[in-house]
């Protein structure tokens, strides 16, 4: 996949749900670490003169190193790409909000063919590396990050402190560095009322819950991003397997509510997804948070075999196709909100009839 592909269509890895592991409720999983060069000011700090130091060392720890995975990761630089085409990439979770709105020259973002591996290139930190993998691969996705990580510190001088540890540019960062995260598909919890019980409980445990897109977005289509709180006082494996286990616990939770669901409402549960799935194929117009939750519905009908004519990746999918950058780009213009609904509905009916 090329950088001109990796903008011009919606798939990538993570959204490959045949190959995910409890890929019926995790819909992906993601590792990021945070890390900075030593003596050069944070980016929120940068001068240009600065940013072509920061750029020109880390594309000579790129192509000096012989490590696969490092030589494997292109570059797009968002001085070089439009203000649609950087959407794009907060849609498919490449790369940050905040950071889709800078543009200057020594912003951008490196990344390997599929979309697992790709580096934020000053974003709040110099480097923000991350591995996306379908399905529950936390310890996997660690793995994949940390071989990046080892790559580039080989060449690069990163700000480490003996005992405050990486040192970020947030202070919540300091320490590891890591955030670990999965998103979780948990409609039965949603419908149960049990959703705020649960993640009080997973708060206490240093663990929080975002909405699809992380920090500051709302929770829409009963998709949460489940993620670590702290990241000093821990070791990464720690962070790891300590999310991995909530992950599991949520997950079985999830199942549960389902089985019960089926049991004691099941006329009501096929009424609403089948209704869910009408409105879909047969909607004219959709809004974006209407879709997700429409979606949410269909999600559960071919998790628990009500329908068995669409693939969980379609569903994966659609949760970026309809997003407003990837609807404008497919057009190949601008649109206002309610020519984008119209777009959404003839998409969603694209992908599920």
């Amino acid at each position: 996949m090329s950088i001109s592909d990796l903008l011009n269509n919606s798939f990538v890895r993570w959204m490959d749900a045949e190959t995910g592991p409890e890929s019926d409720i995790a819909i992906s999983s993601r590792v990021r670490l945070a890390r900075n060069l030593r003596m050069i000011p944070f980016p929120h700090l940068m001068t240009p003169e600065y940013g072509k130091k920061c750029i020109r060392e880390i594309n000579d720890a790129r192509e000096k190193n012989e490590d696969k995975v490092l030589g494997a990761l292109n570059t797009i630089s968002f001085d070089q790409i439009s203000v649609i085409d950087r959407q794009i990439l907060v849609e498919k979770h490449l790369i940050s909000p905040g950071h889709a709105e800078k543009s200057e020259f020594f912003r951008g973002l490196m990344v390997n063919e599929d979309g697992s591996l790709a580096i934020m290139v000053n974003e709040e930190d110099h480097l923000r590396i991350q591995c996306f993998l379908p399905g529950l691969q936390i310890k996997e996705a660690y793995s994949l990050v940390q071989q990046l990580d080892d790559a580039l510190e080989k060449r690069l001088d990163f700000a480490f402190d003996e005992r405050q540890g990486y040192l970020t540019s947030c202070p919540t960062n300091v320490g590891t560095g890591m955030r670990a995260s999965v998103m979780l598909h948990l409609p039965a919890i949603a419908l149960s009322g049990q959703t705020r019980i649960i993640f009080q409980n997973i708060n206490q445990l240093g663990m929080t819950v975002r909405g699809l897109y992380g920090e500051g977005t709302e929770v829409v289509g009963n998709l949460f991003q489940l993620s670590n709180q702290i990241t000093m006082g821990q070791t990464e494996e720690d962070i790891i397997s300590n999310l991995s286990t909530i992950a599991i616990q949520i997950i079985e939770q999830e199942r549960l509510m389902r089985g019960k669901l089926n049991k004691e409402m099941q006329y009501q549960l096929e009424d609403r997804i089948g209704r869910s799935y009408g409105v879909l194929t047969n909607a004219r117009t959709l809004s974006s948070n209407e879709a997700l939750n429409l979606l949410s519905d269909v999600r559960l009908g071919v998790d628990m075999g009500i329908i068995n004519s669409i693939k969980r990746f379609v569903l994966n999918e659609l949760i970026v196709a309809i997003r407003p950058a990837h609807l404008q780009k497919k057009s190949g213009k601008e649109m206002d909100a309610f020519s984008r609904d119209i777009e959404r509905a003839k998409a969603v009916k694209e992908k599920l009839l």
